[in-house]
């Protein structure tokens, strides 16, 4: 089975990759041939490297797509995209990357079967990010996507053409509305969402962090760990199931900022609550504002897919998985 991940030297990129390392298994057959694909070069697992290749690339690339598709992958998970607030900021780089790029991978498995029969499963990293204000309480499957930035439109206008693509059958494709993820790893990204972790995952370390929103924002969440276990059902899925409406939004958490905090307290105590510094930033407000709060994703729900139901559990995957099990 070759399988490609498109966005391998990103967080869920990395992890899904991790993932397979531990897991030879996780898509139900032998992975034999991996190639990884980033505008970075993306980290390979000593274990996968007799049967990996990384590439740097850059999707939007004259041909770019077209030396991807060469190798025919079977699986093709498309996680590469301008995150939310750099997207917004430079608008021609997140149309070029998120709509531009996506357009000629489409475009690339289209030529591919055009010369032989090839129909890959695909599965695409969209967000909740495509739906805008005003909102119900409770944002059901059959709301409408009216989305109010720059990345939400692009991912939008993306999902519209995976579930036309996968209606004439050029690819098998599922589109993944991720939750905003938390708690990331790493260092602070330009993520309009980027706070949502930062207030936890810096005093877990006892680093300072920055709360650019009030207490009372409320959003919709997930781990790490259950972003991945998205993307490894979708891969496995029979897609029969979910017929003609081929994006999905995820289950998640729907949580305040003041929660998360004390969630925080709960685990690392008053000293590290003490490290989040509140500094408003009108601009992630106003971004923030337009985002949606709460899913009933019983579509999601229905066909298996899983994540915590509280921020304690969000907490304990983190130090689980980045911190050894342990908090300084």
């Amino acid at each position: 089975m070759h399988v490609m991940i498109l966005g391998a030297a990103g967080m869920v990129g990395r992890k899904l990759v991790e993932k397979i390392a531990r897991e030879p298994l996780a898509f139900g057959r032998p992975v034999t041939r991996l190639t990884l694909a980033d505008a970075f070069e993306p980290p390979v697992p000593e274990t996968l490297r007799p049967v990996s290749t990384a590439l740097t690339v850059d999707l939007a690339g004259a041909g770019a797509a077209d030396r991807l598709i060469e190798g025919r992958p079977d699986l093709i998970f498309h996680l590469a995209a301008i995150v939310s607030g750099e997207a917004e900021a430079d608008f021609d780089k997140g149309y070029a990357v998120n709509l531009d790029g996506t357009r000629a991978l489409f475009d690339a498995i289209r030529q591919a079967g055009l010369t032989s029969a090839y129909v890959p499963r695909l599965v695409f990293a969209s967000s909740i990010a495509v739906f805008g204000t005003p909102f119900p309480e409770v944002i059901p499957d059959e709301f409408f996507a009216t989305p109010l930035t720059s990345y939400g439109t692009q991912k939008a206008i993306a999902e519209l053409l995976l579930a036309d693509y996968s209606r004439r059958g050029i690819f098998d494709g599922i589109g993944i509305r991720l939750p905003t993820i938390c708690v990331r790893p790493g260092t602070p990204n330009k993520a309009a969402s980027g706070f949502f972790s930062n207030i936890l995952r810096e005093p877990l370390v006892g680093k300072e962090a920055i709360l650019p929103v009030s207490d009372s924002v409320r959003h919709w969440f997930a781990s790490p760990r259950a972003a991945v276990g998205f993307f490894v059902h979708a891969a496995t899925i029979d897609t029969a199931r979910i017929g003609a409406r081929r994006n999905l939004t995820m289950p998640g958490l729907s949580a305040l900022v003041s929660e998360e905090i004390e969630a925080l307290r709960r685990v690392a105590g008053d000293k590290a609550v003490a490290l989040i510094k509140r500094v408003p930033d009108p601009v992630i407000e106003r971004i923030v504002a337009g985002w949606p709060t709460q899913f009933d994703a019983e579509r999601a729900s229905s066909l298996g897919f899983k994540a915590e139901t509280s921020f304690d559990e969000i907490l304990k995957v983190h130090i689980e998985d980045e911190l050894g099990g342990r908090i300084a």
